[in-house]
């Protein structure tokens, strides 16, 4: 999936596009859905939601610039895959999601993988999370009329 559908569309950092070629995304799609997990295409995760296209991650992942020392908060954690790469690229990582299901699922798959530098927090992402703040940046993996003035408030200098 990696070296066709994302490297050759511009992605160019190698962190990146490593962290991709490892990552399972199987895990964070119904397994009904497993062997479609590669495509470059958007996948429905349940209740009315989908897990991004992968070069769709890739690109707002990149366009972060993360250098491994930032707090990074992410509105909408879905499937958790976004938060997982994130994860590997950042100190630590806060992330919400509004969905009892998907906030569940994403936290168990992302402990079965050993992913710790990661807080979970349940609520409306359009409040960001205050206590957890100032972050060095913010990803809103969901849909969003305009930016939350709450977000704007919790980025650091």
């Amino acid at each position: 999936m990696v070296a066709e559908q994302i490297a050759s569309r511009r992605i160019r950092d190698p962190r990146v596009l490593e962290i991709m070629r490892e990552l399972p995304r199987h895990r964070f799609v119904p397994a009904s859905l497993a062997r479609r997990a590669y495509e470059d295409a958007p996948l429905p995760i349940g209740e009315g939601q989908t897990i991004s296209q992968p070069y769709i991650v890739a690109e707002m992942t990149e366009a972060l610039s993360l250098e491994g020392t930032e707090r990074v908060l992410e509105i909408g954690t879905g499937s958790g895959y976004q938060t997982a790469i994130l994860c590997r690229l950042a100190r630590e990582v806060v992330t919400t999601e509004r969905i009892d299901s998907l906030f569940l699922s994403a936290r168990t798959i992302l402990r079965e993988l050993g992913i710790s530098n990661v807080r979970f927090r349940k609520g409306d992402g359009t409040l960001g999370s205050p206590g957890d703040s100032p972050f060095d940046a913010i990803l809103v993996t969901a849909a969003a009329p305009d930016i939350p003035a709450p977000l704007f408030e919790q980025l650091a200098e």
